[in-house]
């Protein structure tokens, strides 16, 4: 089974053109994301015919789960079409689990994809807060949470994946975000787990962020977070627009205008070939 090994700022991805195959991909995103005994990536994505755009996306977490949307592995996913002449142009739509995306190639490397309308709605995100009835269908911006003995406050919004955005006033590098990550993910509050994004206010124009990812631990980059922390710095108005959210993978800019669709730009690169023993 032929497959690509892509990049986008340090988000690393296994990509395989299943328009004619049918597995259990599950299991198999578990093997050959592994980073020892496998291929290695923070996930497995998959080129599939679509009913109501140029071609459907599923992507795979590391652990098997599959997530509603990944906005680093739609930018990988977009490379690899374009550049294995899967798609002839260079504007064209992918259907995800949340919607249809359009994704642009402006340059070799540098692509933007539309990341869809963001969601405060707690219920929509899905995120536990009490009471209930003082936050509904409002953005849910600095909840107080303790974790481990440590006290957090965060904002909650959906990109198609639920994610919980903390700034902090001390770096994010030397937050522990090992500990913490997994608590904040598997927080009962959360019923379909969450991504925990923690971030720096540089100015107004740049973000210095970490990320611990839903099924895949912390990761270099993340392009849903991303953009989840420039929409939450701009509920908070903390930042213009647009903004560079800097992960440890490298810089990825996000645009919104404070209404309607999410923009995210940034690289993506083919790393090799291969094929997969099974």
């Amino acid at each position: 089974m032929n497959f690509t090994k892509l990049q986008g700022t340090g988000n690393d991805f296994v990509l395989i053109d299943a328009r004619n195959l049918e597995l259990d991909w599950a299991p198999l995103a578990r093997d050959i994301c592994h980073r020892h005994f496998g291929v290695g990536a923070d996930g497995l994505l998959l080129v599939l015919p679509a009913r109501t755009a140029d071609l459907r996306l599923r992507m795979f977490n590391p652990d098997g789960s599959e997530a509603e949307a990944c906005g680093n592995g739609l930018r990988c996913f977009a490379k690899n079409v374009r550049v294995n002449n899967i798609i002839a142009h260079d504007e064209f739509t992918v259907e995800t689990m949340v919607g249809t995306r359009m994704v642009m190639i402006q340059s070799n490397d540098m692509i933007q994809v539309e990341m869809g309308v963001p969601v405060f709605d707690p219920a929509s995100i899905p995120v536990i807060v009490e009471p209930q009835d003082e936050y509904d269908m409002l953005p849910v911006l600095d909840y107080p949470i303790e974790v481990d003995g440590t006290e957090l406050t965060v904002s909650f919004v959906s990109m198609g994946n639920p994610h919980a955005v903390c700034f902090l006033r001390e770096p994010v590098a030397g937050f522990p975000l090992t500990q913490i990550g997994p608590l904040v993910e598997n927080h009962r509050m959360f019923p379909n787990r969450v991504n925990f994004e923690v971030a720096n206010i540089i100015d107004r124009n740049e973000i210095q962020a970490r990320v611990w990812e839903r099924g895949a631990g912390e990761t270099l980059a993340c392009g849903s977070g991303a953009c989840a922390i420039a929409v939450t710095a701009r509920l908070k108005d903390l930042s213009d627009n647009p903004v560079n959210i800097i992960v440890p993978g490298g810089t990825l800019n996000i645009e919104w205008n404070g209404a309607g669709e999410v923009f995210l730009s940034g690289p993506a690169e083919l790393v090799f070939y291969g094929v997969w023993k099974d």
